[in-house]
């Protein structure tokens, strides 16, 4: 039997996690993961980064160091803060000897409901009293999530933006049980990461991705029915409407299986046609053209080329 949680007033003191120093764990190793993890070390927590892949481990580590270069090439940090950020970072196979000791958690998995239950059910009962349990979710419900838990009081939405170290905002999401205290630690925490919260309630999508996936769908659509192609669609959001990357384009990065994944989520949860994902964008995830994971998506991504070149099968 799981034993409850004590009441929301015996809290780990927020000073802990507001001061810097408390200790983060970030289940998930993989663009969303790394990218916290790095966030969080440079501000200068210690955090565990857990993942059952020692070899996704390595390249997130990997990852954190080249994306720690670059910063140190544009004279962000000193070579010296670099090293002092990745001793920062401990890595973990197993979630019990990650979560062991942390104040947060930030689950960063892969965007599926069935594994994202299954997690917090782990989490919750290998996590700290008091632990607050975060998920990085980007359209899956934080009620459904908190449910799962001892602790529904305690779990809170923190849908960051890639690339996490340079993206400002910080989407934080309410459950129907989220207590306000909880809120009030991770916007405060979010504002001490230099980052902007914004309050959002649970809903299929929150706000980020209400709106910004029919805009992809749209393009995508439009692209499927002949209207355009793939230069032209994105060109005309760049040039006309300030957008600083084309829709093709940015479902290219967030990666076409997330943007499959999500308007599926919208399309159940609200029950509305709307929200129903274009053929094509099935189609190409179906073929495994996932954007700049699968190294070709609406454009082509060679890694000697930087520029940008749509795909052979949109010309």
């Amino acid at each position: 039997m799981i034993n409850k949680p004590p009441p929301l007033h015996s809290l780990i003191p927020s000073s802990q996690l507001l001061d810097g120093n408390g200790i983060i764990a970030v289940i998930g190793a993989g663009t969303m993961g790394n990218g916290i993890a790095h966030l969080f070390a440079q501000a200068g927590y210690t955090v565990h980064l857990v993942d059952i892949s020692e070899t996704q481990l390595k390249k997130a580590l990997n990852t954190i160091e080249k994306n720690l270069d670059r910063q140190i090439a544009k004279s962000i940090i000193s070579a010296a803060q670099k090293k002092i950020t990745l001793d920062r970072i401990a890595t973990f196979t197993t979630i019990e000897q990650g979560v062991e000791h942390a104040q947060l958690i930030i689950e960063a998995a892969t965007e599926n409901e069935i594994l994202k239950l299954k997690l917090f059910k782990q989490i919750d009962q290998a996590a700290p009293a008091g632990c607050i349990l975060a998920t990085n979710t980007s359209s899956i419900s934080i009620t459904k999530i908190a449910a799962v838990t001892n602790r529904p009081e305690n779990v809170i939405g923190m849908h960051f933006m890639n690339p996490v170290p340079v993206m400002k905002l910080v989407e934080v999401i309410n459950s129907a049980s989220t207590a306000k205290e909880i809120t009030h630690i991770i916007v405060e925490l979010s504002k001490k990461l230099g980052k902007i919260p914004c309050t959002v309630n649970d809903a299929p999508g929150f706000i980020a991705n209400r709106i910004l996936m029919p805009l992809i769908n749209e393009a995508i659509y439009s692209l499927h029915e002949g209207v355009a192609g793939v230069a032209a669609i994105d060109t005309i959001l760049k040039v006309g409407m300030g957008h600083p990357m084309g829709p093709l384009q940015l479902a290219d990065f967030i990666g076409l299986d997330v943007c499959l994944s999500i308007l599926q989520v919208m399309q159940q949860g609200f029950k509305n046609a709307k929200y129903a994902p274009c053929p094509l964008l099935t189609n190409m995830v179906t073929a495994g053209k996932l954007g700049i994971k699968s190294g070709e998506g609406f454009y082509s991504y060679q890694e000697a080329n930087k520029e940008l070149t749509v795909a052979k099968s949109f010309l």
